[in-house]
């Protein structure tokens, strides 16, 4: 090793030293504790300055969101996939803040900052929730955007909640789950039940390792020869998914996998762009986009030659523009 090589890694060390010094000095705060710190601070809900804070649930689940951007702008709203936080939409927040839009994310009840409560990690609760969110801030003219997991909260949300309400103006499914992804008698082209009794095997065993190697490998398409791997994209994927906890994720493999959400799509009549690349290996693309965008009154569709699960995230710009072009039609 070269003598400057040295200096550098003690230059590491002690800036490491330093930033765990100050790290130690700041006082910690419960997440519910520290949000009502913040609504003490900001005052009403509708403050411009609120950007982060908490929503009561129906039944009483505590659910972080954030919210960016002028509050009088078109609301974008991203719900992200399992075992994920609205973290996950960084990339399109950013992106989208900076275009003139609100926008605004939660962490999925049990995911995140939000509460990691036992029950309801079903498409039921999911939607609620969001709607909780949407109607607190009172949310209109929204796009709502969600990726795997998400896109089948948004489904379940858009025909259960937000159409009826009047609050949504488009929908946008992104590697998304619906409409249904365990193979079946009447879903013949799905993915076996033993698939996702392994996921579950997998996260009881050692959740821990299970999520280090889901984005090392096939979610960001990593394992692929060639794969241009980051690995401060895998140990963020692997920081959101221990924030969790271990029941909502137990659950919600249940809930992704087994939920039919033909008839929620079926409802659904608002302008709705259906993405999804062709070498995703988490959600087999011919039983989802395909199928949605022919349950769907009102779809485009947009397949990516080579993209994976991931796309949102290590295809950032390819996907962000075709996003922005929806929103803008």
């Amino acid at each position: 090793m070269k003598p400057n090589d040295d200096n550098k890694g003690a230059i590491s060390r002690r800036t490491a030293l330093a930033i765990g010094a100050v790290a130690a000095s700041i006082p910690l705060l419960p997440p519910f504790a520290a949000a009502k710190s913040v609504a003490k601070r900001s005052g009403p809900q509708d403050q411009a300055d609120q950007t982060a804070a908490f929503v009561t649930a129906k039944d009483g689940t505590q659910i972080f969101y954030k919210d960016w951007g002028p509050k009088n702008a078109q609301p974008l709203v991203f719900h992200h996939g399992w075992p994920l936080s609205s973290d996950d939409w960084d990339a399109q927040m950013l992106f989208f803040q900076s275009q003139g839009f609100r926008v605004v994310a939660h962490d999925r009840r049990g995911h995140g900052r939000s509460q990691q409560v036992g029950d309801g990690h079903d498409m039921d609760h999911y939607a609620a929730d969001a709607s909780a969110v949407a109607e607190h801030l009172d949310l209109r003219n929204a796009v709502h955007i969600g990726h795997s997991t998400g896109g089948g909260e948004v489904a379940r949300y858009v025909a259960k909640h937000g159409q009826p309400q009047g609050r949504v103006a488009k929908a946008v499914l992104v590697s998304s789950v619906p409409p249904l992804m365990v193979k079946t008698a009447g879903n013949p082209g799905g993915t076996p039940i033993e698939v996702f009794d392994g996921f579950r095997a997998a996260l009881t065993a050692n959740r821990a390792q299970f999520f280090l190697e889901l984005p090392t490998g096939p979610f960001y398409g990593f394992n692929r020869p060639g794969a241009k791997v980051s690995q401060g994209t895998i140990q963020n994927w692997w920081r959101q998914a221990m924030m969790g906890g271990a029941k909502a994720h137990y659950d919600g493999i249940k809930a992704f996998s087994e939920t039919d959400q033909t008839d929620d799509l079926k409802a659904i009549t608002v302008p709705t762009l259906v993405l999804q690349g062709d070498d995703d290996q988490v959600v087999p693309y011919k039983d989802a986009a395909l199928r949605q965008a022919k349950l769907l009154k009102n779809s485009t569709l947009k397949i990516y030659p080579g993209f994976s699960h991931g796309m949102c995230t290590v295809n950032a710009d390819v996907i962000n523009a075709d996003l922005l072009a929806f929103v803008r039609a």
